[in-house]
């Protein structure tokens, strides 16, 4: 099967390759001995959450100072004028 790259860099996979991996809305692009290899990935939102906060490499510490923070501010809001 052949696909088409557009200006823009777009292919567009033929429906019978898609159909057979499932459905999917992210591909692992890899360049592997002059090949192009698309690798479905299913992102789960709990492991997206999980690798930006390993990203963000904070400690424990960080997060109760940013809790605390949160509670305090929440507690001394300015009230609204009528």
């Amino acid at each position: 099967m052949l696909a088409k790259m557009t200006s823009k860099n777009q292919l567009t996979l033929p429906k019978s390759v898609t159909a057979a991996v499932g459905p999917v809305d992210y591909f692992d692009v890899e360049a592997r001995n002059g090949q192009i290899v698309l690798t479905p990935v299913r992102i789960q939102r709990g492991d997206a959450v999980r690798a930006k906060l390993a990203e963000l490499d904070l400690s424990e510490q960080n997060i109760a100072d940013a809790v605390a923070w949160a509670r305090k501010s929440s507690a001394t809001k300015i009230p609204r004028k009528k």
